[in-house]
């Protein structure tokens, strides 16, 4: 099948030019002016909209097993849900239990993913240590095309990773060039933090920010950089929500430490005062970890996207419907922590973004699909539109407007994090594999159809600081 985009402006990262866009098959064949339409192309008017690189979400939890249930939103509907906001690729996690056999778990969730509508690919959580652990890191990178791997530093008596872990994996992860991301808050603390006000009486989600203050974040933060800072590892920190965590990155790369910060939509838009709503169903729809912050906070985001001291976004997708998150009516400490967001991250990004001034239409497109296809070493096949590429792309209508509601929705969730906000900018056609998945306010998907996509290790850079280290001038020590 052949699609051929005529008449738009494409928008990649790094330029903007008037062009057609011709893809066959799964792939991207042409970019130029006035390009041919092969017999039985289906041809797409593009003229006065934007074609761009379909969105990258590099945070999702799909059919997670969380805190004693699973998120409602499964392979096939998140994908779904992606696909009719532009976004046609997802990193999802692999999250093993503590002493659960590493290969087992990236196994079934390998199986999970089998219904994907849209490409899709994962990290790999490192929740306890042994010699095994160590193995499997090595069959994950050269066999199954992982090349990242993530850390809890929270969730005490769960699926935190204690220093000794965080040490181990770095450096297994050095060895086999692989780049290592981290949840950054401190468990311990949140764990003191979250018995001292249960016993306090503060039992409901208004407790759940106060339990996980910026200064807990900012700390596990500056303590991972730290940690990678020793061992030469790369890091990329996830959700970061807070000024403390943002100055400690940016420190960090002011230094020279090839250190990256993601941040969710939600993250840039929302300010905690949802959590002290009158609605428990409404407050605990928004319990997230990170939580949401004040306002501030929300600035200093802004501010660290606009800089490049955060190179991507995010949503953090981990859906629970409101008869899930009662389980934690009395104790907010048992609400199971997750929101939803990837249909309408690439809208509320470029209303609050573009439309505002704060972020260019080039910048848009790096910090939503480019940076998130290069950190994890899968460009140019995805977040780009050139020759070659995967024929993953969004056209996107600067005119068209909507107002969110879970009423109109894809997502498998009963509140929208982003309900009522009206938007201006959104996708008129989603291309997957060259297949047209999003036309006309319908989609058009087929359940299997996503593909697990590889990415290679980071041979060249780890070589060369293996290299450096060998190298290195020994300490003079004095007697």
């Amino acid at each position: 099948m052949s699609v051929l985009l005529r008449g738009g402006t494409v928008v990649n990262a790094d330029r903007s030019q008037r062009a057609d866009v011709l893809c066959d098959g799964s792939k991207i064949v042409a970019v130029g002016s006035d390009l041919d339409a092969p017999r039985g192309t289906t041809v797409v008017d593009a003229g006065g909209q934007y074609v761009m690189p379909g969105g990258i979400d590099p945070h999702t939890h799909m059919q997670l097993p969380f805190m004693g249930t699973v998120a409602s939103e499964d392979f096939e509907s998140g994908t779904a849900a992606g696909l009719a906001g532009g976004t046609t690729m997802i990193i999802d996690f692999v999250i093993p239990s503590p002493q659960q056999n590493i290969m087992d778990a990236y196994r079934q969730w390998r199986e999970w993913a089998e219904k994907s509508v849209a490409d899709y690919t994962f990290h790999v959580a490192i929740t306890w240590w042994d010699d095994s652990v160590y193995k499997d890191m090595g069959t994950l990178v050269h066999e199954h095309g992982v090349n990242s791997f993530k850390h809890f530093m929270a969730y005490k008596g769960a699926i935190m990773a204690d220093d000794e872990i965080l040490v181990n994996s770095f450096s297994r992860a050095l060895e086999l060039g692989a780049i290592c991301t981290v949840h950054a808050e401190n468990g311990e603390l949140v764990y003191r933090l979250q018995q001292q006000l249960f016993e306090k009486g503060m039992t409901g989600p208004e407790a759940h920010p106060l339990s996980r203050p910026p200064e807990c974040e900012g700390e596990a933060a500056n303590r991972a950089i730290r940690i990678a800072e020793v061992l030469k590892v790369p890091l990329y920190i996830v959700h970061n929500s807070c000024r403390q965590s943002l100055e400690a990155i940016t420190r960090a790369r002011n230094e020279g430490q090839r250190v990256f910060g993601e941040v969710l939509a939600g993250h840039l838009l929302i300010d905690d005062s949802v959590y002290r709503h009158r609605d428990f169903d409404v407050a605990a729809a928004h319990v997230m970890s990170p939580p949401f912050r004040s306002k501030e906070h929300q600035e200093a985001l802004w501010r660290g996207l606009q800089s490049g001291n955060l190179q991507t976004t995010a949503t953090d997708h981990c859906c629970f419907c409101a008869d899930q998150k009662v389980a934690g009516k009395n104790d907010f400490r048992l609400i199971p922590n997750g929101t939803g967001g990837i249909e309408n991250r690439m809208e509320v990004l470029w209303h609050h973004g573009v439309g505002s001034g704060k972020l260019t239409m080039n910048e848009f497109v790096a910090v939503t699909s480019t940076n998130a296809a290069q950190i994890f070493n899968i460009y140019p096949q995805k977040g780009s539109v050139s020759a070659g590429a995967d024929a993953d792309i969004v056209v996107w209508d600067p005119e068209a407007t909507k107002t969110i509601s879970t009423k109109t929705d894809h997502q498998n969730v009963d509140y929208n994090i982003f309900e009522g906000m009206k938007v201006k900018g959104c996708a008129s056609y989603t291309l997957s594999q060259g297949n047209i998945v999003w036309a006309d306010g319908k989609l058009n998907v087929k359940r299997g159809a996503g593909r697990y996509i590889d990415r290679p290790a980071f041979a060249s850079y780890y070589d060369a600081l293996k290299l450096q280290a060998k190298h290195a001038e020994p300490v003079a020590v004095k007697r």
